[in-house]
């Protein structure tokens, strides 16, 4: 992991320490720790610390900085392949799975980027979707993980007069959500009117449920069909921790269902 003097010195990630980081990355995003232009530099602080006490490692802000954007690549290309019919996510070998390869053949064609995917291995989905579907999903122009890491400032965001509104915390908007979503749902079945026009492409809630491991294919047209109906649910889908999403889109399909 060093290199001769004058030379640029590379850090070889290993397994465990891509676990160490995504820890840190995954718990942070979930409790709102976003500067206006990346993570507040406690995360940065948080993930050295976790990754040397971890794995005997020392890693820079740098180092962060390069492995997101191979962890933002990563999520756009999979979830753009994930989105087109003929492919799926095999879990227990961390690998796209792929109908033929005439399928793969012909996504190639208009994907060159995507051509070593074929066979690649990539672990730890669950926590870049996590992390990375709420910034590809936030409409035009929105920053992704990687650019926001790369353009982070060195102090704390929270005193800029120019930060937007602070998100709102996963329970308080699943409790606001509950207790209409049921009337919700009905009335856009319902409704005659022209709906707006969504910010969220039902391909990025197909993306979203197939990262989910364990929601079997019945569940997930059941969610499907929810979420493209009302974004204001997806995102509460996408604020939860990967590990909570199947056990709450059941709850979901059950109440509504009654």
């Amino acid at each position: 992991m060093s290199a001769a003097k004058g030379k640029r010195v590379y850090l070889t990630w290993t397994d465990e320490m891509d676990c160490a980081l995504l820890a840190v990355l995954v718990e942070h995003h979930n409790n709102g720790d976003h500067a206006q232009n990346g993570w507040k530099p406690h995360v940065y602080n948080a993930a050295i610390k976790n990754v040397r006490d971890k794995c005997n490692v020392e890693i820079t802000k740098d180092n962060i900085t390069s492995r997101c954007k191979t962890f933002d690549k990563h999520y756009e290309i999979i979830s753009k392949i994930l989105s087109q019919s003929g492919f799926g996510w095999d879990w227990d070998n961390n690998k796209l799975s792929i109908d033929s390869d005439d399928v793969w053949n012909r996504y190639v064609e208009g994907n060159k980027a995507a051509a070593c995917y074929k066979t690649k291995v990539v672990k730890n989905c669950d926590a870049i979707s996590t992390i990375y579907s709420t910034n590809h999903g936030n409409g035009e122009g929105a920053r992704t993980g990687a650019e926001d890491a790369q353009a982070s400032p060195e102090q704390d965001g929270d005193a800029s007069p120019n930060l937007p509104p602070k998100r709102q915390r996963t329970g308080d908007a699943i409790l606001c959500m509950l207790g209409d979503m049921k009337t919700s749902f009905n009335d856009a079945l319902k409704s005659t009117e022209p709906l707006p026009m969504p910010q969220v492409t039902p391909a990025e809630i197909l993306v979203a449920l197939q990262m989910i491991s364990d929601l079997d294919r019945c569940d997930m047209l059941k969610s499907y069909g929810k979420l493209i109906l009302n974004e204001r649910l997806f995102q509460a889908l996408m604020e939860l921790p990967m590990d909570m999403r199947n056990a709450w889109l059941l709850m979901l399909n059950e109440k509504i269902s009654n």
